[in-house]
């Protein structure tokens, strides 16, 4: 349990550090553009880190939940498909949520897609090499 709480904190870590990453470059900024006539003046640290912590708690969580459901042979390849499904129900509905009601460029949109999915593959890299698979056990069959 301790194990899986600081997989989660560290989890939720990697979220912090990557939203810099994602959302501060030149590239995403010229992306995100089309946001700043409704985006808040200063970003809310304190808020943006326990969102990002909860996150991380929730994604080991839900990854402990599902290992042994997911596709893969490895814990790797596991985390894989799980950032992949996390991907699709974060990013990719919020995404396409967007283009149905707004008039945001192509650009943002595909820079959200690839972005999200670059961030969620590393986050559940991170989950997968702080949990490494348990071993199986074996019972011996009682007579």
């Amino acid at each position: 349990m301790l194990r899986q709480i600081l997989a989660g904190l560290a989890a939720g870590v990697a979220f912090l550090v990557l939203d810099g990453v994602i959302n501060a470059n030149p590239l995403a900024q010229r992306a995100y553009a089309v946001y700043r006539p409704i985006a808040r003046s200063s970003v809310n640290a304190v808020a943006g880190s326990v969102v990002d912590l909860a996150y991380g708690l929730i994604l080991v969580t839900l990854f402990v939940i599902l290992r042994h459901c997911l596709p893969g042979g490895t814990s790797l390849a596991k985390a894989m498909w799980f950032g992949v499904m996390v991907w699709f129900l974060r990013v990719v509905m919020r995404v396409a949520g967007e283009w149905v009601m707004t008039t945001v460029p192509w650009s943002t949109h595909v820079y959200s897609l690839a972005a999200g999915l670059v961030q969620l593959l590393l986050v559940a890299g991170v989950i997968a090499l702080l949990l490494p698979a348990q071993q199986a056990t074996t019972q011996g069959a009682s007579g």
